[in-house]
């Protein structure tokens, strides 16, 4: 054999004997080829070696511990994690860990239990110790943003042990961008969940879903973003991890409700500092003296003794997780607490007693209340009054506007042959009265009927005393010939019209939003983004209108001496008849289930013509458009002095029986003339028409 054909392989790892002196040029490019050979199969050797070492045994709750720092910035406590501030999230967080079995853990909880650094710690520990890709999921990509901002910097900025894993933002080949973190062996995303292309970005082995029940019914019409960010994790196998986190919202729509019910449904027992008993919290065992939160005890189970507030530190110190179901899944386990635990310095026993004593009459703020609160969903009651039973309630009003409407909207339905419009009057509390129903015939092919509808916009409604008002909004909906309502509104401008359309499902916190731009045609010609759109949650609308008709109302001596009615009552005039009464109540609200278990609720006709109930559903957008939700006092006042109420009002007046929006502006009060007077208006700021 020759000396070239016996020099061994560049892949055999042999060497030449020491013999074998002869010198090839050709070995000099030979030996350069080995070397990087070799450094290049160290590093797939060391790829290799992570890839296959165990996952650590440290856990998530250990890591925080030794690790983790709150920031000013994030955290009201800030300093070093400890766990035992908080020992009900030890098991939870260590649920997350790589060595424990489950694969899907639900977080059903109240407001102010630690939930978010829970899995703010889980996302630490990742980075650190098990390296992974891992998703995180808000409500929106804005929130996912603010979230990356407020929580996930300081939290990668404040952990030594972090910071030297992920480069700083700034840095030119960091990684590290506002919703994308490189480190060593991983890469943590964050999205929203009203972005499918987020959620189909990447395979995960890490899932945090957080505030699930905010979650819109769809990603951009694509279907559920539960399913679809859990559709990430199939790869992974059985090392993968899930972790979804909420307050709940709404009985058989609420997301984590129903995780919550497929696990183990785990319960934080704690022991009685009297005689042991060991228990989990509920609400109806925290009892105070009328009218004096300031008493509140809890009452033991077992001995029926009161249980001073400065006992719960210990109390949760020696708790216990205990499942009270067994699920269908194994590997799912799911965990729930209420704001009774929430630690000393946090949410207290008296301030719970406090929020919800102030709930009482209302059935949004004790709605918020059992969210928030108790972490429980709430049950809404979609059964339509009997309209017989509204027909007996109807009143006799002294003049066309009662002397509680302050402000006048209406709500138009587009139809093929006509537009039937009503008009509400609306006062504190958000109570109203039916103030007519107009039917004009034509429909909107008719240029006919849009005249008329413009004469309305400009038609007077005596007011009790005195006022002759017109209407400050105008609800129009545009499901129906939308380019001719669209074309009318864009003629008639939008300070006093609100074209509408109607989306399904719930939206507590924002039931009307917008307004977005549409094409629109005016005079035969196309203008591009010549419109505004309003988009209104009309199941939320609906569910307020039948609770506020349930409402019960004071008795004939109640009234006469002067007792307010409830918030929200809605007044019918004697003139409705029975066929606008049976529209009104012409829908139920109903829960359907598909093939796969996942329930959503709609409302459904119980008979063929609802005009009414639409008509009210865009009147009351009209007055949430104008921010009826957030008036305030000195807001009332001016509004009844512009009616000509002399009487002056309560020096606390009944809070707003509707959704509110927090970050609504403001609105401003129109300008004021004569005694009596026309052109009266609730004006809004410019940005809002």
């Amino acid at each position: 054999m020759s000396e070239s054909s016996s020099r061994p392989s560049p892949t055999s790892g042999s060497r030449l004997d020491e013999g074998d002196t002869a010198h090839d040029p050709a070995d000099d490019d030979l030996t350069s080829g080995l070397e990087l050979d070799f450094e290049g199969a160290e590093d797939i050797l060391r790829a290799w070696r992570r890839g296959m070492r165990p996952d650590p045994d440290l856990t998530v709750s250990g890591w925080a511990d030794r690790h983790r720092w709150l920031s000013s910035r994030a955290s009201a406590e800030p300093g070093r994690y400890r766990t035992a501030r908080t020992p009900y999230l030890r098991e939870i967080m260590d649920a997350l860990s790589p060595g424990h079995p489950a694969q899907r853990v639900s977080f059903m909880k109240a407001a102010q239990v630690g939930a978010t650094e829970a899995g703010n710690n889980w996302i630490g520990f990742v980075i650190h110790h098990a390296p992974g890709p891992m998703l995180a999921v808000l409500p929106t990509v804005e929130m996912a943003k603010r979230a990356s901002r407020g929580r996930i910097d300081p939290l990668i900025a404040d952990s030594a042990a972090l910071s030297e894993r992920v480069s700083p933002a700034r840095s030119r080949d960091a990684g590290n961008s506002m919703l994308s973190k490189e480190f060593p062996g991983g890469l943590l995303v964050l999205t929203g969940a009203n972005s499918a292309t987020g959620l189909r970005s990447m395979p995960a082995r890490y899932v945090f879903l957080d505030e699930v029940d905010a979650y819109p019914a769809s990603a951009d019409e694509e279907g559920d973003p539960v399913t679809l960010a859990e559709a990430r994790t199939t790869t992974f196998a059985h090392r993968r991890k899930l972790f979804m986190v909420s307050t709940p919202t709404i009985r058989g729509l609420s997301r984590i409700e129903r995780a919550f019910e497929a696990s183990d449904q785990r319960r934080y027992y704690v022991p009685c500092p009297h005689c042991g008993t060991m228990q989990w919290l509920q609400f109806e065992r925290l009892r105070w003296a009328k009218r004096r939160p300031e008493t509140a005890a809890y009452h033991c189970e077992g001995c029926d003794r009161p249980i001073a507030e400065h006992h719960k530190t210990d109390m949760l110190a020696r708790g216990e997780w205990r499942a009270t179901a067994v699920p269908a899944d194994p590997k799912a386990i799911g965990f729930h607490l209420s704001a009774l635990y929430s630690p000393i310095g946090w949410k207290s026993w008296e301030q719970i007693a406090r929020d919800w004593l102030a709930a009482q009459g209302s059935d949004e703020m004790l709605r918020a209340a059992r969210n928030t609160l108790l972490g429980e969903t709430w049950v809404e009651s979609g059964d339509a009054p009997d309209w017989q039973r509204l027909a007996d309630r109807r009143e006799v009003f002294a003049a066309q506007i009662p002397a509680g409407g302050l402000f006048l909207t209406a709500g138009a339905d587009v139809q093929k042959d006509r537009i039937e419009v009503d008009v509400w009057a609306w006062g504190r509390g958000l109570q109203s009265w039916l103030v007519d129903h107009v039917v004009i015939a034509g429909g909107p092919d008719d240029p006919q009927c849009w005249e008329a509808l413009s004469g309305l916009l400009s038609r007077t409604w005596a007011h009790e005393h005195g006022a002759l008002m017109t209407l400050a909004k105008l609800a129009i909906d545009t499901g129906y010939e939308s380019a001719a309502v669209h074309g009318w509104a864009r003629s008639q401008g939008f300070a006093q019209v609100a074209p509408v359309k109607g989306l399904e499902g719930f939206n507590r916190a924002t039931p009307v939003s917008g307004p977005t731009f549409v094409d629109a045609t005016l005079g035969g010609r196309r203008l591009r983004r010549g419109a505004r759109l309003w988009s209104v949650a009309t199941a939320t609308f609906k569910a307020e209108t039948y609770r506020h008709l349930r409402l019960e109302r004071h008795s004939d001596e109640a009234r006469a001496a002067g007792a307010p009615h409830p918030p929200g009552t809605i007044h019918l005039p004697d003139w409705a008849d029975s066929e606008w009464l049976r529209q009104l109540v012409a829908e139920q609200l109903v829960t359907i289930r598909n093939k796969r278990g996942y329930a959503r609720q709609e409302w459904q006709k119980m008979r063929e013509r609802n005009e009414a109930l639409d008509a009210r559903v865009y009147a009351r957008a009209a007055a949430w458009i104008l921010g009826a939700d957030r008036f305030d006092e000195r807001m009332w006042r001016d509004l009844e002095t512009q009616a000509g109420v002399e009487t002056p009002p309560p020096a606390q007046a009944p809070e707003p029986a509707g959704p509110a929006h927090d970050d609504a502006p403001e609105p401003q009060a129109g300008r004021v003339g004569p005694r009596r007077r026309r052109g009266w208006r609730v004006s809004t700021p410019r940005y809002m028409d």
